[in-house]
């Protein structure tokens, strides 16, 4: 049996053999046997517009894996600069590779003295700390001009470290200027989430300590968020970075994507629908809401995951550890009585509809004392890693410029009628 499939244009009578490599089929040979008949794929469900080797996903099994390397193995045993190192370079570091690298980050997390000074009072004080986040990227590109030399290796490594180091420290300076702290330097002396903790929490003390528990916690969750394949950050990143626009201003519309809470929301959602359903003996009338299409179950089901979202499981786990160190919340309850009840209901099974990613990680924020508008921050910082990755992999391809075909659907050609007229 050949690895391929046929196509015939019924209106010439035309067939033509196309194989099947990676799982997908070349458009460029359809068109031979179809020329001017476009693939109508809104919101590119079964369109594959890359090829990577970054990150692979397998919606059905339920596998996540970065650079070959199982989600599961990297959340146990590494770090998140070690996991950011095997993103952008494809195998783990050693020792050497990872205290250089380290070392980099640490010596670029502070912020131009304009940016920390001015950039913040451009701001309402209860501007949204994402929004701040956005534009503060994007105006990196006007600090570092050399960015847009983007053919240079040289130049492009030290952006990637600009941004892996100094988006915590912009996030920090967002998240405090929203609520009327000082700003923080970050104290290199720390480790990447200690350092980011301290920059956030930091009061009067004259060294913040990070309780170990929490900075791990935080550091596994940057592993589990670092890439997720062709999400839309990452499809945003991938498409201005086609145009050939700056490390920046991509990461900037990457981030500004997570900003849209179909995208980068889920944690959020979740947390409320925890608190609306108030404890654990409501529960059997919410999930019957939920039967009935009148309110939605967040949390549970994902895009492509069709099986156990890999990462809820490990989530699901630091959850009880964060918890041990901060106190039990009354909604982490809740949702375990609602995972189980969901997890035995033949309406849910028959859907496939399991936790995913989102559905305990609010409650760790929650007891980490991060805001909710914080979430989508927490999202953005560790998936720099990620956008970066495939931003070189895109340039490294040589890469067209994204430039999707449409199906017209308006009015045939029509003559003008002067305004008196109309």
């Amino acid at each position: 049996m050949s690895d391929s499939i046929t196509v015939t244009n019924n209106r010439t009578g035309e067939s033509r053999e196309i194989p099947i490599e990676h799982g997908g089929i070349a458009a460029s040979e359809f068109a031979k046997v179809a020329p001017g008949i476009w693939f109508y794929d809104p919101g590119f469900m079964a369109t594959a517009t890359a090829k990577s080797s970054i990150t692979y996903l397998d919606g059905e099994a339920g596998v996540l894996r970065y650079r070959g390397y199982p989600i599961e193995q990297l959340a146990e045993k590494s770090t998140y600069l070690e996991v950011a190192y095997l993103l952008n370079f494809g195998e783990l570091p050693t020792r050497e590779q990872l205290d250089v690298w380290s070392e980099e980050i640490t010596y670029h997390t502070y912020i131009h003295e304009n940016m920390r000074k001015r950039f913040p009072d451009a701001f309402n004080h209860d501007a949204h700390p994402m929004g701040m986040l956005v534009s503060s990227i994007a105006a990196l590109s006007t600090y570092y001009k050399e960015a847009r030399n983007i053919g240079d290796p040289e130049v492009m490594h030290k952006q990637l470290v600009r941004l892996v180091a100094k988006v915590p420290t912009l996030a920090a300076v967002a998240f405090r200027h929203s609520v009327g702290m000082p700003f923080v330097y970050p104290d290199n002396s720390l480790s990447y989430t200690e350092n980011f903790l301290s920059m956030m929490w930091k009061v009067a003390e004259p060294r913040y300590e990070a309780h170990p528990v929490l900075a791990r916690a935080l550091d596994v969750l940057f592993i589990l968020h670092a890439d997720h394949e062709q999400n839309c950050g990452t499809t945003a990143m991938r498409t201005v970075g086609s145009a050939h626009g700056d490390p920046y201003v991509a990461t900037a519309a990457a981030t500004a994507a997570l900003y849209g809470p179909r995208h980068g929301g889920a944690n959020e959602a979740v947390l409320k629908m925890l608190a609306k359903i108030g404890s654990v003996e409501n529960i059997p009338a919410y999930i019957e809401t939920v039967k009935r299409g009148d309110t939605l179950l967040e949390g549970f089901g994902h895009r492509v995951y069709k099986n156990f979202d890999p990462r809820a499981q490990i989530i699901k786990k630091t959850a009880e550890e964060v918890f041990a160190v901060t106190g039990r919340s009354p909604l982490l309850d809740i949702a375990l009585k609602l995972e189980e009840i969901a997890l035995q209901d033949e309406y849910f099974i028959s859907r496939r509809l399991y936790p995913n990613v989102d559905f305990y990680s609010g409650l760790i924020y929650q007891a980490m004392g991060f805001p909710t508008d914080m979430f989508t921050v927490l999202f953005a910082i560790p998936r720099i890693s990620g956008w970066m990755a495939h931003y070189k992999e895109l340039l490294d391809q040589d890469g067209k410029i994204a430039r999707p075909r449409q199906l017209y659907v308006g009015p045939d050609v029509r003559d003008y009628v002067g305004i008196d007229q109309r």
